[in-house]
């Protein structure tokens, strides 16, 4: 069974960087593509962007672009998303979730990841 952990989270003011951490655990020698969702108070989760299981294919929706980037360190079984530029709106929940795949690509459809993490709070506000 995967385990992931969530950590890096915290309160920003507008404009403000945090770097998330998703850490696995368990089975890590299997081929894993990760997505990170955010969900904020009284909305429905969002995909955020996702990285292949080799790393070589990223993803961001269009609000995030050229503000986040995610980014994988196989040998510590981690990958980070790195969040500049914050905004008020970007305010959520950040979850991380794995699937087993060796799939090219990756996809933010949140029914493909079977293997979530317990999520990290980031709040924007001044």
């Amino acid at each position: 069974q995967l385990q992931l952990v969530e950590f890096g989270g915290g309160l920003v003011q507008p404009g403000g960087s945090l770097r998330l951490s998703c850490a696995a655990s368990g089975f890590t020698r299997d081929y894993y593509a990760i997505g990170w969702f955010r969900q904020a108070p009284g909305k429905e989760r969002e995909g955020v962007s996702c990285i292949s299981s080799g790393g070589d294919y990223t993803y961001y929706i269009d609000s995030v672009k050229g503000r986040f980037t995610i980014s994988r360190d196989s040998a510590k079984n981690t990958v980070y998303l790195q969040v500049n530029s914050l905004k008020p709106e970007d305010t959520a929940v950040y979850y991380c979730a794995a699937a087993n795949t060796k799939k090219r690509l990756c996809v933010i459809n949140g029914e493909e990841y079977p293997y979530w993490g317990q999520g990290t709070q980031v709040t924007v506000s001044s």
